[in-house]
């Protein structure tokens, strides 16, 4: 009993310093939802910024590092020209792979600069298709890692692929079968968007 007030004692007290010591910075380097650009260069969105969404990957830079969120097959695609949860896993694989690329280019990194990456895998859920269990979904998943790791790597020049997680998902939106979070190093920072003539 002792022990664990002491834990919660102490852990408060570093939660409180971290907060003390972090918030000015924290609050300092937010930036304005005007649209201007943030310290790495990327426009944070608002009226006419061509920030990246959910449509092609959404994410931000902050401090120099792009952090981007659900990269997914159908992400940057017109509608009339996304998979089904019934196409290939391959296909959705080269799909979000070239997709991230886009985003993280967009942003001024590289496939090289990326940091990390958590990569979510899902069967596909869809009526006619049967779903496995026990140990046939469980090869299921094993075989969709192995075809994710024969596209993934052809993406990063040799040695430079990001630290990973994989995990495996009952459900991803978008009716895609991966979907891509992390963060990559902005080398290049794009230049802000120039405002129209006149203002």
């Amino acid at each position: 009993m002792e022990i664990n007030t002491r834990r919660s004692f102490f852990g408060k007290i570093a939660a409180m310093a971290a907060f003390i010591t972090g918030a000015p910075k924290l609050f300092a380097q937010q930036a304005p939802s005007s649209g201007a650009p943030t310290p790495g260069g990327a426009p944070t969105g608002g009226p006419g910024s061509d920030r990246p969404r959910r449509n092609g990957g959404g994410g931000h830079t902050h401090n120099g590092i792009y952090y981007f969120s659900g990269t997914g097959s159908n992400d940057g695609y017109p509608k009339d020209d996304h998979v089904l949860v019934t196409d290939p896993f391959e296909k959705h694989v080269t799909r979000t792979m070239d997709a991230l690329k886009k985003s993280v280019e967009r942003a001024g990194g590289t496939m090289d600069s990326i940091i990390n990456l958590q990569v979510f895998l899902c069967l596909p859920l869809a009526d006619g298709v049967p779903m496995p269990t026990g140990k046939a979904r469980f090869d299921a998943h094993k075989a969709q890692y192995d075809a994710l790791n024969k596209i993934y790597g052809t993406y990063f020049s040799p040695g430079k692929a990001p630290s990973r997680a994989c995990m495996a998902l009952e459900w991803i939106p978008g009716d895609s079968l991966i979907e891509i979070v992390g963060s990559a190093l902005v080398i290049n920072p794009p230049a802000p968007p120039t405002p129209p003539a006149g203002e």
